[in-house]
């Protein structure tokens, strides 16, 4: 971020060199000394400070210039800085033309040449007016900015993402933030546009993809190598602890991950249960941790890609991905992990991104200030997202089917949740409809052996059951009914495992069907879904990719 500037403007060589010295010997530290030798010059270098969003503290612009007076270039700065301080500088044969601009321009003060000596006639007026401006000036956010609307889905998309990857960015609103509309002017873009990303050093982007805001945000989106020892396919933390491991053992490691590091734990605004960390961090504040573990300890990380085929050509697992490029690996740690099963009632896919959202529970909560909003589950994840966003909402209603929360949420949540005024439980209830214009407006939700009814609602989170993220891999590994991953004794006790493997020992505790592609956390069938857990089963499968590699 630039200091904020003092604009100087006078034709004079011999007056704009004088006051420029005396200003910079003076203000240098904190500001940025601009001298413009002419009105023209002076217009065009403020609409210049205006398209790049640059801070202007000060204009001092001499009176009496040909072409442009000074009165005109500080009126010319009230209309681009209307918080800017403007002051004339006159001889005392001007005061007239001074004492008129100080309503046509507004201006703030005049001073009269010379101003010798400055630390009498010049440093103290300045001062006083600089330290006005500072009292009310609010440094432009330096990092990554996101416009869009609130009820766009794209922009939530993009919001989770930024997120996801502990990237700093500030939101505005095109609705609400004046500073929005403001910003968007400078740009070649309209409101039509959005959602559109401003990059810190200056690129702009239009509705972009994850994978186009991946590079401008310096992401790996390509493979560095032709071959791998082992490729972990999904960053949750089972992904996450095995490319830990399998860098810090000297194996060739890639991690791909499809959208954020995490998994379902990386969108946890609060783990509390975590070995080693007593007063608890998000589940992001983790997957970061991991991730800058992995990465310098030697893994690769490649996101956002997805992979959607994998398979095995003289002995080497090949795997595609969503642009067709191919990576060739020895072995394969699947980590996929699972999804949140989507709720079925009118309503919701419809309003899904626009006040209806599975998870994401952090990236929505301040757009919830003041306001009631409802949560579909009764598992750890819907009770942190209520812990969470009870700190911003009016009321949280909890909704759940069964009577209590014992048999599914963990003891420290349910006694934080029951010491937490503006949270309510509402059991025995199920979600029946989403009701909204371009955006959720109320819920409609019914108790058994009650008729429905219908209550406002400024948002809905759905935290209901689990999927496994194994659909494009089932025809190669062998999966349960409900689509786990069958591994290690689970799959020799298969009836399909004697026609599928063919070597003659058995395969290791998180081996596949497939010798040399492992499943590691809650994609693989009799996983525990505990972060802790799947931390442990990512680092225990790269011990087996060794054996295996060993092979």
């Amino acid at each position: 971020m630039k200091k904020p500037a003092i604009l100087v403007v006078d034709d004079d060589p011999q007056v704009l060199a004088a006051i420029t010295r005396d200003l910079r010997q003076e203000f240098r530290g904190d500001y940025r000394i601009l001298p413009v030798a002419s009105g023209p010059e002076a217009l065009t270098t403020l609409d210049e400070l205006r398209t790049r969003s640059e801070p202007l503290a000060l204009v001092l612009a001499d009176q009496r210039m040909p072409e442009v007076e000074g009165v005109e270039v500080l009126a010319h700065a009230l209309a681009l800085f209307p918080d800017t301080k403007r002051v004339l500088l006159t001889a005392y044969a001007d005061t007239a033309a001074a004492i008129r601009a100080i309503n046509s321009a507004q201006l703030d003060y005049y001073l009269l040449k010379p101003w010798d000596p400055p630390e009498q006639l010049l440093y103290p007026v300045l001062h006083d007016l600089l330290a006005s401006w500072q009292a009310n000036y609010r440094p432009r956010f330096a990092g990554l900015r996101l416009i869009g609307f609130q009820w766009s889905p794209l922009s939530h998309e993009l919001k989770d993402f930024l997120s996801g990857y502990l990237v700093g960015y500030q939101w505005l609103d095109i609705e609400k933030d004046a500073e929005a509309a403001t910003l968007l002017a400078t740009t070649e873009f309209t409101a039509d546009d959005l959602p559109v990303v401003i990059c810190p050093d200056g690129r702009v982007v239009a509705r972009p993809d994850k994978l186009d805001l991946a590079r401008h945000l310096g992401l790996l989106v390509a493979a560095q190598q032709e071959l791998y020892d082992v490729v972990v396919i999904g960053a949750g933390p089972a992904g996450l602890a095995a490319a830990v491991y399998g860098a810090s053992e000297g194996l060739k490691t890639l991690i791909i991950e499809r959208q954020t590091p995490g998994g379902q734990a990386g969108a946890s605004s609060r783990i509390e249960n975590y070995l080693g960390f007593p007063t608890g961090l998000s589940g992001a504040e983790l997957a970061h941790r991991a991730w800058s573990q992995a990465i310098r300890l030697g893994a690769e990380f490649m996101a956002p890609q997805e992979v959607l085929d994998l398979c095995v050509q003289d002995g080497y697992k090949v795997l595609t991905l969503s642009d067709d490029t191919k990576i060739r690996a020895r072995a394969v740690v699947l980590t996929t992990g699972v999804s949140y099963r989507k709720l079925d009632a009118p309503g919701l896919d419809r309003l899904s991104g626009a006040g209806v959202y599975y998870g994401a529970a952090r990236t929505e909560a301040r757009s919830c200030a003041g306001q009631p909003v409802y949560i579909v589950g009764g598992g750890n994840s819907a009770g942190q997202a209520a812990m969470y966003l009870a700190t911003y909402a009016s009321r949280v209603f909890l909704v759940i089917r069964g009577a209590t929360l014992e048999a599914s949420m963990s003891a420290y949540l349910i006694t934080q949740i029951s010491q937490t005024p503006n949270i309510e439980i509402v059991p025995h209830t199920q979600l029946r409809e989403a009701c909204g214009g371009q955006s959720l407006e109320a819920v409609v939700v019914q108790r058994d052996g009650q008729p429905p009814e219908k209550h406002p609602a400024r948002a809905l989170f759905i935290f209901i059951g689990a999927k496994p993220s194994t659909e494009w891999v089932c025809h190669l590994a062998i999966c349960d009914a409900k689509g786990y991953l069958l591994t290690g004794r689970d799959l020799v006790a298969d009836p399909r495992y004697k026609e599928s493997w063919k070597k003659e020992r058995e395969p290791y505790l998180l081996e596949t069907c497939v010798p040399g592609l492992f499943a590691a956390g809650d994609g693989r069938a009799g996983a525990m879904a505990r972060v802790a857990s799947a931390v442990g089963e990512g680092s225990m499968a790269i011990k087996f990719v060794h054996q295996y590699l060993d092979e």
